[in-house]
């Protein structure tokens, strides 16, 4: 989808942003994160870790799919399916440049899912003491998964999970300040983050659907960078 052009973002309403460039990632994947069944929240982390590396939003995609379609998306399946079928999966889906490592992540992950949580996420979210603690915890599963891949699994469990608030990403305040839904300037990450809750909440959201707003954030952010990126190498 092409950038909003200015005249149509004057007046958009947070419900315009989410038509437009979509909500969670998730939904779009087909995994039901605000059901917080285990399976499916594993389902997410899984795709939030492909997404976590510096590959296009399609590739990750379509190498969670290939995933999905071999059923390796529970923590017993990528431990018996090994590090070479891992790898061998993740090549399939195009992620070429990260499957080594990827493959190894994955596993150290899912033992520790096992092994520290007996698999579930849902454990994992009660032992947490408060926000900060559930954000150690992920990052503590296995090495290599840091602040961007917990933020990107988070955000879309925020209103779902009691204890999930990230931050806000860079996108999503660029993004926002951009359609005028946050002012310019300096803008502190709790006070952004509680803003665009009560404007979503003005606009008759729920507190369960904001991570839909805030992923439209997100891909609408992606598009301003992308389109900036762009115009730099233009005046060149």
């Amino acid at each position: 989808m092409t950038e909003l052009a200015q005249t149509e973002t004057e007046h958009l309403s947070p419900a315009d942003l989410v038509a437009a460039r979509r909500g969670r990632f998730s939904a779009e994947l087909g995994i039901d994160v605000a059901g917080l069944d285990d399976g499916e929240l594993f389902r997410w982390l899984l795709a939030a870790v492909l997404f976590g590396a510096r590959i296009s939003e399609r590739l990750a995609a379509r190498t969670y799919r290939a995933f999905a379609e071999r059923k390796l998306t529970t923590p017993e399946a990528i431990i018996e399916c090994g590090w070479n079928g891992l790898v061998a999966v993740l090549d399939t889906g195009g992620y070429t440049r990260y499957d080594f490592k990827t493959a190894t992540k994955l596993l150290n992950l899912s033992r520790s899912l096992l092994d520290d949580y007996q698999g579930s996420l849902n454990r994992l979210h009660a032992k947490a003491e408060s926000a900060e603690d559930l954000e150690r915890r992920l990052i503590a599963l296995a090495k290599g998964i840091g602040p961007t891949t917990v933020n990107i699994f988070l955000r879309e469990l925020r209103g779902v999970w009691a204890k999930a608030a990230p931050a806000l990403s860079d996108l999503a305040v660029d993004a926002a300040k951009a359609l005028g839904f946050l002012p310019e300037g300096e803008c502190e990450s709790r006070f952004a983050a509680a803003r665009l809750q009560a404007l979503w909440a003005r606009a008759g959201g729920s507190a369960r659907d904001f991570p839909d707003f805030e992923t439209a954030l997100v891909r609408e952010g992606i598009l301003l960078r992308r389109a900036k990126a762009h115009s730099g190498r233009s005046a060149r």
